[in-house]
């Protein structure tokens, strides 16, 4: 490649991954594109180190000075994701939350019976949940595991459920999307032993995906509760990364990322099924806990059948 063609190339990729760390830092969203494509910020930070090597390697000052500003702004924004913080003082119950979507119940149900066996959640949030995925489960003995459930009934997206270990009852409701067809979250209150109760949403986000769901998409995520007064904790498919400045904004009431406070915040959990293995991910996934809640550990499972990673975390209550 002739020098003034390489330059100008890698003096463009500069110029767009540029745009892009701004994009994403001052939170501004533009809407269907950008709110699909800021999903992928990991990928343009490791993408922001070709223009820097070659910089290093053709030995230009400027070309280096500017790809030096933009690795650093991409520094900034992905590499927290990966390292561990600490926790409040916490003392109280340790609560083992998995949360699944199930991609319209194709997850075949033994498949997540024998993981509940394995895993021993106190909690699980199932999302696209169908009744006769109930009907399945309930004959191979998930009551049995978790006897107490909160079922919100529909087919494809829109059906949801928690099954636990401890009473559940019916939490303060949502708004449900204004949108015919959506998924929707599911609220509900579990009493733990000793009776400390804890607020819980089984949270199923619309998708950015095409037109009106991009605006179904940031309601659904401005409808979740912020944090405060009982203790909270949301978990399920939120189809937004932490790059999207709507999860943000409701992480700052005071929740806090159980993947990105282990150091696992780039444990992408989407899409798998069907999909080459080098295709793309994201972590759209997602447990939010209270900021007085310790996170003693988080990872990501996988379920036969289904395109998203399950998700376990195990919490201590203060």
């Amino acid at each position: 490649m002739q020098p003034r063609l390489r330059d100008s190339v890698l003096w463009l990729m500069v110029a767009g991954l540029a745009g892009w760390a701004g994009l994403r830092l001052c939170g501004w969203e533009p809407k269907f594109v950008w709110s699909q494509l800021v999903s992928f910020t990991p990928y343009a930070a490791v993408l922001a180190l070709v223009p820097l090597g070659f910089a290093v390697f053709v030995r230009s000052g400027a070309l280096l000075a500017a790809a030096l500003v933009v690795a650093a702004a991409f520094a900034v924004i992905v590499l927290p994701r990966a390292i561990p913080e600490g926790n409040p003082p916490a003392g109280g119950p340790v609560l083992r939350v998995m949360a699944v979507n199930l991609l319209h119940s194709s997850v075949l149900p033994p498949d997540l019976v024998a993981a509940v066996e394995r895993e021993r959640p106190d909690v699980l949030h199932l999302l696209e949940f169908t009744g006769l995925m109930r009907e399945r489960v309930e004959e191979l003995g998930l009551g049995r595991l978790l006897p107490y459930q909160i079922v919100l009934p529909g087919e494809d997206s829109q059906g949801a459920a928690i099954y636990s270990r401890y009473p559940l009852r019916l939490g303060a409701p949502i708004a449900a999307p204004a949108f015919e067809e959506s998924p929707r979250h599911l609220p509900a209150v579990v009493t733990l032993p000793g009776g400390r109760e804890v607020d819980l949403v089984a949270v199923h986000a619309c998708a950015p995906s095409e037109g009106w769901r991009t605006a179904c998409w940031a309601s659904s995520i401005r409808a979740l509760p912020p944090a405060g007064g009982r203790p909270r904790v949301l978990a399920g498919d939120f189809n937004s990364t932490l790059d999207h400045a709507v999860l943000r904004d409701l992480i700052a009431t005071g929740y806090r990322d159980a993947a990105d406070v282990t150091g696992k915040g780039l444990s992408m959990t989407w899409p798998y099924y069907e999909q080459p293995r080098l295709f793309p991910k994201v972590a759209i996934d997602h447990v939010l806990a209270d900021r007085r809640i310790a996170i003693r550990s988080f990872q990501t499972l996988r379920v036969p059948r289904t395109d998203h990673r399950a998700t376990l975390t195990e919490l201590v209550l203060p």
